[in-house]
């Protein structure tokens, strides 16, 4: 992977205005997938932190954590748990119900997906203000599974999800 270091992931990401409503500043990650270097880079790069942690399992809610956790846990060498909304998942699960500003959510997961004790990384595509992020480590938390830390391809600095998800530990490639 030394021949990808000097790839700046940033180009790959392309910046859309006013989607999906007027104001916001969407951050699209289609053409970094579109770009086998740049994904195996961004693989490459979010494993770097954790590659002597033991991590036992990678864990993320659907749909775009799926795209970096999956290869992240191959990268890893460990297994991938998904989180899914309620009823999309055909064995037992663990819920857990959280607070949305401006409603309530679910997330679920199988009841033997994350065991006791694993050291479990909590992977998406982006942190923005960590409700999401925050729900799938209560759950892994609640199975009594260790959150070892939690990464992102981008972190929107501003909307302060970090804060929201401490005092875990977070690593983001990218900044905005």
């Amino acid at each position: 992977m030394a021949e990808l270091a000097h790839l700046d992931l940033r180009q790959f990401i392309r910046n859309i205005p006013d989607f999906p409503k007027p104001g916001i500043l969407f951050r699209d990650i289609t053409p970094l997938l579109a770009n086998p270097a740049a994904f195996r880079e961004a693989i490459a790069q979010l494993a770097s932190p954790f590659r002597t942690r033991g991590i036992d399992n990678v864990v993320a809610a659907e749909a775009r954590g799926f795209i970096f956790a999956a290869p992240l846990a191959l990268e890893l060498s460990c297994s991938f748990t998904p989180i899914r909304k309620p009823g999309k998942l055909p064995f037992d699960t663990h819920a857990f119900h959280y607070e949305l500003e401006y409603g309530k959510d679910t997330l679920e997961m199988h009841t033997d997906a994350v065991l006791k004790d694993q050291n479990v990384l909590v992977v998406d595509d982006l942190l923005a203000t960590g409700g999401t992020v925050d729900a799938c480590c209560r759950l892994v938390e609640n199975c009594g599974a260790n959150v070892a830390a939690c990464a992102f391809l981008i972190e929107l600095i501003d909307l302060k999800g970090r804060e929201k998800i401490a005092p875990r530990e977070a690593v983001s490639l990218i900044q905005y």
